[in-house]
């Protein structure tokens, strides 16, 4: 793990940068109130995941990763690619200015690439599994019993969750509903599928059905 020097923020020893610093005030002015505690719970998360699991890894790509993983994750997405792609491009500009060299900055585009796809995120590098993961326990729940109920009490008590459920939906609705062409492999199909009146998704077997190859 990078040393950096580090603070409290609901229980949880994070790392202190000021690039950190300017990464949760973008967070804060791209997403609403519930999103923006989302993101912020992801990234205490991430953070316990590695340390209790003993994960060495880049903090500050970590804290940044998770901070910014969902700054295009609103009702008013227009595309026109997917809205993690949208999203990695802008983090990656953010971090870059920042001072990041490209493997860093790379690792932050993957981070946000495949927030949503966790079959891939959570199988690559330490910084990237680790947001995939922070991401997943507090959208899906998964591995939440690793962390103890204390724990998750108290940073959910500092960083409410405000009604992300019906909200988050209501965000991949809209995707499914006026981008579905992104949507084939990602959340968002599923909502569309679940929630959207004729909402139909690109099919992987279509592509390769139609081809323009001669068999």
């Amino acid at each position: 793990m990078n040393a950096f020097t580090g603070r409290i923020l609901a229980g949880v020893a994070v790392a202190d940068t000021p690039l950190i610093d300017q990464a949760i005030e973008y967070a804060r002015q791209k997403c609403e109130p519930y999103l923006f505690n989302h993101v912020v719970r992801s990234w205490l998360f991430a953070t316990r995941i590695g340390q209790i699991q003993n994960v060495e890894h880049d903090a500050e790509v970590v804290a940044v990763g998770t901070l910014l993983h969902d700054i295009t994750l609103n009702e008013n997405f227009a595309g026109p690619r997917r809205f993690e792609v949208e999203g990695a491009d802008l983090a990656r500009t953010f971090v870059r200015e920042g001072g990041f060299d490209e493997r860093r900055a790379q690792l932050i585009w993957d981070s946000v690439a495949l927030n949503s796809t966790p079959s891939i995120g959570l199988y690559k590098e330490a910084e990237v599994a680790l947001c995939t993961a922070g991401i997943c326990l507090d959208v899906v729940g998964l591995q939440y019993s690793l962390i103890s109920s204390a724990e998750i009490a108290k940073i959910v008590g500092e960083f409410p969750r405000l009604g992300m459920k019906q909200r988050m939906s209501r965000c991949f609705c809209h995707i499914a509903k006026t981008r579905p062409e992104t949507t084939y492999d990602n959340f968002a199909r599923d909502f569309g599928e679940r929630f959207v009146s004729g909402y139909k998704a690109p099919s992987a077997v279509d592509f390769v059905m139609k081809t323009a190859f001669e068999e």
